[in-house]
């Protein structure tokens, strides 16, 4: 089923359609499903800011941020995101993109799970981490009205523990290389310094985010 939404549509080219069938075999249908949600809200974001951005890239840049998590796709010793955005890299290259524009989208894909810095870049690696936002902790939500959220679900719908469900997800895609998960330094430092202090925790801001499930 085709969507349109605003005129937000997937891309019609060689490049995404074959995008679409590779993530489609390749991911569970959770995480292709999620991965078709953040293209529309990243795309949406992108008209509530006013941004020009083009969309073939961002539709990739959506499309293989979570490729790393996939058995296929995983390396033992890097970032799944970065493994995603090397997926993404090798992709683009069969269909002469530019190297400028490869590196965009491999720069979206590597940072959208470094919050913060994303929103200040160029639009498509801005855009594809407020995709990803909206779609896993809610970020953004009410500026969604109902029947946009409600069209984008229909058509790629949310599991009905979509919350625990992508939690697991991510758990199963990162649990055999520990060592890639070295997070915020700064929140450990405060912590060292302050033991009052308590760190934001990404799995209570996914249960707490304003979608249903």
């Amino acid at each position: 089923m085709s969507l349109n939404i605003n005129g937000i549509r997937i891309p019609d080219s060689q490049m995404a359609r074959e995008a679409t069938e590779l993530v489609r075999d390749t991911e569970s249908s959770l995480l292709f499903h999620h991965s078709s949600r953040v293209y529309y809200w990243a795309a949406l974001a992108g008209q509530q800011r006013c941004l020009s951005v083009d969309q073939e890239l961002l539709y990739i840049g959506c499309m293989f941020h979570d490729m790393g998590l996939t058995h296929e796709h995983c390396s033992c010793d890097k970032r799944f995101e970065v493994d995603g955005a090397d997926t993404a890299r090798n992709f683009m290259r069969q269909y002469g993109v530019s190297a400028q524009d490869i590196d965009k989208v491999w720069t979206a894909i590597a940072l959208h799970t470094t919050p913060g810095i994303p929103q200040f870049m160029e639009p498509v690696i801005a855009l594809v981490t407020a995709g990803v936002e909206m779609d896993v902790l809610g970020i953004n939500y009410a500026a969604y009205d109902d029947k946009v959220r409600e069209d984008v679900v229909a058509v790629h719908p949310r599991t009905p523990d979509f919350k625990e469900d992508i939690i697991q997800a991510f758990y199963d895609g990162i649990k055999n290389k520990p060592e890639t998960t070295f997070g915020n330094v700064k929140a450990d430092v405060i912590a060292d310094k302050e033991p009052q202090f308590v760190k934001g925790n990404f799995c209570s801001v996914i249960r707490a985010s304003r979608w249903k499930s």
